[in-house]
């Protein structure tokens, strides 16, 4: 299969999975996750009218993205993977939503870019649904407190919460927690479902799924798991 017959096949299983669930058609943001891929392999998605991108690290995006975003208008780039203080200034210049939110340091520090830089990149907080230690992500606890804070006193523009459940784990339970949590937050958006259980994360309310592997094939290096 070429990349566009993949991202049509996924499409439709998007929207079989919007419909299944009684959800309207569209309802649902395809992020196509490209961390690992250059160029020559992301161009075929944006030239088949894929629009949503996510990467895993500032640094790579920034080698290949700038142009990619100025000889394509209307293309939404997504930080999917964690995110260091430093990176801030990068990351608020380069990225048009932030998926991974979890401490006050990384709040803070998006929120002193964005004023400075006049963008206000939209935020998701990421939830540690499985309280794993080598994980990034707020504990679900904390998870409704923190997106309050960062709302409140960061003043961010948060738009809902983002997980990515454990890999040995059934993840239709973490799916209806971020959701509950959601809900307790008052957030509307929530970011989970990777290539292997978007159509259950979709059953549960997923509005972003993160799809990766089933859009661009094996990967060539690792990356933490995202997609």
């Amino acid at each position: 299969m070429t990349a566009a017959d993949r991202l049509a096949e996924i499409r439709k299983r998007i929207e079989r999975a919007e419909r299944i669930a009684g959800r309207a058609t569209g309802a649902v943001t395809l992020v196509a996750v490209s961390k690992t891929f250059d160029a020559p392999d992301i161009a075929p998605l944006i030239a088949a009218g894929q629009r949503q991108f996510g990467e895993n690290r500032v640094q790579e995006a920034a080698r290949k993205w700038p142009a990619l975003k100025e000889a394509t208008p209307g293309i939404v780039l997504h930080l999917i993977g964690p995110l260091q203080s430093n990176k801030a200034a990068e990351a608020v210049a380069l990225f048009d939503v932030i998926h991974t939110i979890d401490r006050d340091k990384i709040a803070g520090a998006i929120a002193a870019e964005a004023a400075r830089q006049g963008r206000a990149p939209r935020c998701f907080v990421q939830v540690n649904t499985g309280a794993e230690p080598q994980k990034a992500g707020v504990d679900a606890r904390e998870a409704v407190g923190f997106a309050a804070r960062c709302r409140e006193v960061h003043g961010l523009a948060i738009a809902g919460l983002m997980c990515i459940p454990p890999v040995e784990e059934s993840p239709g339970p973490h799916f209806a927690l971020l959701r509950k949590l959601a809900e307790e937050a008052g957030l509307a958006a929530l970011s989970m479902g990777m290539s292997a259980d978007f159509e259950t994360a979709i059953d549960f309310g997923a509005t972003h799924v993160r799809v990766g592997s089933a859009l661009f094939g094996t990967r060539t290096a690792p990356a933490p798991s995202a997609a």
